[in-house]
């Protein structure tokens, strides 16, 4: 039995690259897919919007699998983000629909939904490497890579490289700068001085928590009152 979302988000993309990701999409896919404009409006209220935040998790579905089809263990860990961040690319088949989709999530009320789903994106690729943070480190590798991620895909949308080579070397740029920001952190650690100097943020952060892993309703995180 098919999806009718599925049904749904494949016939908008046939209009899509014309009309956006608007109620015109959403009237010609409900037209084109067959599906019972009834049940289209139950599963989708805001009509193509909800289409495009499901064509942005059906990408990160498919980088998950293709991730896991990859033999990952003699790579080092900046080179396994660095491979989830392309494989995430190479899952938008459309970059027509990319760009209007990040059209769209700039607008203002629908902001939050774009952050929402690139968050949605840096957790999955975290999680899919194997990822056991449970403190403030979960919430920093999440932005931090949330932004790579936001900045690759915006290259992305106006690269005309032969291979989208020149997105590839960004890509591995970006991650450089993130690494040289992991060893000044290690850096500051080390330091006697320095550590004095952050005891209190180190003592405010340590009492941070993220969500539990199972059951990620207490988004974003919790705090551990001393002693617990």
């Amino acid at each position: 039995m098919s999806d009718p979302k599925q049904d749904l988000l494949e016939a908008a993309l046939l209009h899509v690259a014309f009309d956006g990701w608007s109620e015109a999409t959403f009237k010609a896919a409900i037209a084109d897919s067959g599906v019972d404009p009834t049940v289209a409006r139950a599963i989708c209220p805001r009509g193509a919007v909800d289409l495009a935040v499901a064509y942005h998790q059906r990408g990160d579905a498919q980088m998950v699998t293709a991730l896991g089809a990859q033999e990952l263990g003699d790579m080092r860990f900046r080179d396994r983000i660095a491979l989830a961040v392309r494989l995430r690319l190479e899952a938008c088949a459309d970059r027509e629909a990319v760009r209007r989709a990040s059209a769209l999530f700039a607008l203002p009320h629908y902001a939050p939904d774009g952050a929402r789903l690139i968050w949605a994106t840096a957790d999955r690729i975290w999680e899919a490497l194997g990822d056991t943070s449970d403190d403030v480190n979960w919430y920093t590798k999440r932005m931090t890579l949330g932004g790579v991620y936001s900045a690759t895909i915006l290259f992305w949308l106006g690269d005309n490289s032969e291979g989208q080579a020149a997105t590839w070397d960004f890509l591995e740029r970006r991650i450089d700068n993130v690494m040289q920001i992991e060893k000044l952190k290690a850096q500051v650690n080390k330091s006697p001085t320095l550590s004095r100097l952050m005891a209190g943020p180190h003592w405010l952060m340590g009492h941070i928590k993220a969500p539990a892993r199972f059951s990620k309703g207490d988004f974003p995180g919790s705090w551990t009152a001393p002693g617990e």
